[in-house]
């Protein structure tokens, strides 16, 4: 049987939090099936956001590119910016952003869970962001504002981006003692293989 249990990250950042809509978008998740198997509120630490946010320097110049490209796009002057010092800029940035204030880390689990919940929230560019997404509903922030005003973007949520990623970033958040293990109904309408099923 293929196994449902895919877990994933997710974090409200400190805008969600001080525009108290954290139950709101909470429910998206809920709705679509999801389980929220941890939750905390806490006050992130630079310590901790540093390891969440990767810090080498092939991923910060690949990140720092993809900004660069973006920008280039958008007929930008983009002066003596390298990758690599750009993506070290966004990752300060990042860290800024993430420890402005209290957020909400959450682990949930479910089927396909990191694909579904990153299609819940929409493009990491909001302004871009299909409509009916966390993102292009609750908020007009994007990278053309942000980086106006030379700020990382206002994205809302982070959630991990692949099974690797998940399992990297879960204990920076978690004890595995913090993971509850218990069953929802849903869980046995979707994966119970004998529900619904005619003896």
């Amino acid at each position: 049987m293929m196994d449902y249990k895919q877990k994933t990250l997710v974090i409200f950042k400190p805008d969600v939090v001080q525009r108290q809509i954290v139950g709101e978008i909470m429910q998206r998740f809920e709705r679509k099936g999801y389980k929220l198997v941890a939750m905390k509120m806490t006050y992130p630490t630079q310590e901790q956001v540093g390891l969440h946010y990767i810090d080498s320097e092939d991923y910060l110049t690949d990140v720092g590119g993809k900004a660069l490209r973006a920008k280039e796009e958008r007929g930008e002057d983009i002066g003596d910016l390298t990758p690599y010092k750009m993506g070290l800029q966004i990752r300060e940035w990042n860290i800024d952003y993430l420890t402005t204030g209290p957020v909400v880390a959450m682990v949930w689990e479910g089927f396909d869970v990191i694909n579904g919940i990153r299609k819940l929230i929409g493009s990491t560019n909001p302004a871009s962001a299909d409509i009916g997404t966390i993102r292009a509903d609750f908020t007009p922030d994007g990278f053309v504002l942000a980086d106006s005003q030379g700020r990382t973007t206002r994205t809302m949520l982070h959630a991990s981006d692949s099974v690797a990623s998940a399992e990297r970033e879960i204990p920076l958040w978690f004890t595995q003692d913090e993971i509850m293990d218990y069953e929802t109904a849903i869980e046995k309408v979707l994966y119970d293989t004998a529900w619904g099923k005619s003896e």
